[in-house]
């Protein structure tokens, strides 16, 4: 009995000894009937073209559309916008992050607002958060001007195209337009990722290098395994498998590259990104293993770390420094910026001799940064909208960036009945319906992805717990819901992935309409018309439109809320 090498779908093997007979290769573990490698490798992408940029476009277009809508209000800054607008303006103006005036209270605000941007002292200022969401920011400033819509352009543009981002990456996954656009169409709607795209702080332009460069890797899986398929196509599909004729070495993968490029900018804007540069770090080269093991390549272990995971590592982690480090040429320009005298007045000891003074001070400086997020200082504040890690998928408790109260019946835009006074908020919180159905798919994510082993529902688990998991190390210092933005685009693609395995297959084997599809249809129609419905309730509370009192607390639907 010969022994031969069974592949799933997921690329993982097993071993079976074959009875006299029997074709035991290209067969599951149930003994069913596989699509040959060559298509388990590579499968076919969608042949609507066309048809699936038009509908990436236009649903881009519809979150383009009602983010920009109205974007110059309120005129002020909206709560940290009052650092990054200006130390944004700070970086375009002088090149390096200063001191702006700051007595009386809100001096600096109030000068601005009134067209006076003579705001900034001689000083340079610690900044506590790396340069690039702050220099984004500053092209909007460049392009539009020190105004409200200025400072809110990027976050607007940036937010819309992460829903272009995550339309193409899960039709890839999935090979379906149509699920492709329910993932863009829930992150349109999502209220967490809207009023981000609304306001000057740095977590959308996380959020969003975060998906490119995951979009990068999902790209890296389909260009490496369509070269495999290839390789096997052109041997022909043997009926015993030749194991050290197949793999190929593909020590240059552009894809990976880009995606070193984008981690490294998404580190550039927060340091909580290194969490998901390791996790997917090790997703891909589960990846590149499961592709050796289904080629039969012998040692696919050790094989794949050599051949795969050093050039995966130079490509990604490696690029990613490069990149990141380039990200501070500002800083490292100008010597007046903060910190950057720090190695001449402390001479290198030891091993840091080696290092460039510019450099030793650089380190000095994240030093420093470091210590600020870390230290007593910090440990021992307080806020009222502080909100623990734990509550975050089911929206425990979200942030109020901005609210006007006790509006008296009469003022503009409030109808309210005597007695009854009005208020404008901007509330920062998830669409409810589309989070606590995240929640649900992103369980049944991690049973289909260890249960049927399938690839895809682990994109979107390994980026929401590296988004989410780290933050409970920080919960003895304030920390804040709307950093879970970075965690909803994730959601949603576990959201799209479950939907779409509700929806089913349009047709059977055989060919025939499959009769689960109409159902399919109506409970994936349903859920997403109610979440979009849930969004439209919540819209007033998103964009500081002044609502009597009674309609407000309609909207917050727990005391935490409030």
């Amino acid at each position: 009995m010969a022994v031969v090498t069974a592949v799933i779908e997921d690329g993982t093997t097993r071993r079976d000894e074959a009875a006299e007979g029997r074709e035991a290769l290209g067969r599951d573990v149930l003994g069913r009937r596989l699509p040959p490698l060559a298509d388990r490798l590579y499968p076919p992408m969608p042949k609507d073209f066309e048809g699936g940029w038009i509908a990436t476009l236009a649903i881009t277009a519809l979150a383009a559309f009602i983010r920009f809508w109205d974007l110059a209000n309120p005129v002020k800054f909206v709560f940290d916008e009052t650092y990054y607008a200006k130390d944004a303006f700070s970086l375009l103006k002088f090149g390096y992050a200063r001191q702006f005036i700051d007595q009386p209270e809100g001096a600096a605000d109030k000068a601005i607002l009134a067209g006076n941007l003579d705001v900034f002292k001689p000083s340079p200022s610690l900044t506590v958060h790396p340069e690039v969401g702050k220099w984004m920011i500053a092209a909007g400033e460049q392009l539009f001007g020190m105004t409200p819509f200025g400072w809110r352009f990027m976050p607007a543009l940036f937010g819309a195209l992460t829903v272009l981002l995550v339309i193409r990456t899960v039709r890839r996954m999935t090979r379906s337009t149509l699920i492709g656009a329910i993932a863009g169409l829930l992150l349109a709607v999502d209220g967490l990722h809207f009023v981000m795209s609304r306001v000057a702080l740095l977590d959308i332009f996380l959020a969003f290098w975060l998906v490119a460069a995951i979009s990068c890797l999902v790209a890296d899986r389909d260009w490496t395994r369509r070269r495999h398929a290839d390789s096997v196509r052109a041997l022909g599909e043997p009926d015993d498998f030749a194991p050290r004729k197949f793999g190929r070495w593909l020590l240059l993968r552009p894809w990976r590259i880009l995606a070193g490029v984008c981690f490294g900018l998404a580190l550039g804007t927060k340091w909580s990104a290194v969490w998901v540069i390791a996790g997917f770090g090790l997703l891909v080269f589960a990846w590149d293993l499961g592709a050796r093991r289904a080629l039969g390549v012998r040692f696919a272990f050790v094989k794949s770390a050599l051949i795969d995971g050093v050039p995966a590592f130079l490509s990604i982690v490696l690029v990613a420094l490069v990149t990141y480090t380039a990200t501070w040429t500002g800083w490292l320009l100008h010597d007046n910026a903060y910190s950057h005298d720090y190695a001449s007045k402390n001479p290198a000891t030891g091993v840091m001799k080696i290092v460039p003074d510019d450099f030793r001070s650089l380190l000095h400086y994240h030093q420093e940064v470091y210590e600020f997020h870390t230290g007593d200082y910090i440990k021992n504040a307080t806020h009222p909208y502080s909100s623990n890690p734990a509550g975050w998928p089911i929206i425990a408790r979200p942030i109020g960036f901005d609210a006007v109260n006790d509006i008296k019946p009469g003022s503009p835009g409030c109808d309210a009945p005597a007695g009854t006074n009005c208020l404008s908020v901007i509330s920062a919180v998830g669409t409810p319906l589309l989070w606590w159905g995240g929640a649900l798919a992103l369980l049944a994510a991690v049973v289909l992805w260890i249960g049927q082993r399938d690839w895809r529902f682990g994109v979107p688990i390994i980026g929401f717990v590296t988004c989410w998991v780290p933050w409970f190390a920080y919960d003895d210092r304030p920390i804040f819901f709307f950093y879970a933005v970075t965690m909803i685009p994730f959601t949603v693609m576990a959201v799209a992935l479950v939907l779409g395995k509700i929806l089913g297959p349009a047709r059977t084997a055989s060919g025939a309409a499959a009769p689960r599809r109409l159902i399919g249809s109506a409970i994936v129609g349903a859920f997403v018309v109610l979440v979009v419905l849930n969004f439209a309730y919540i819209w007033p509370i998103l964009t500081d439109k002044v609502l009597p009192h009674p309609d407000w607390l309609s909207r917050m639907w727990f005391k935490t809320w409030i």
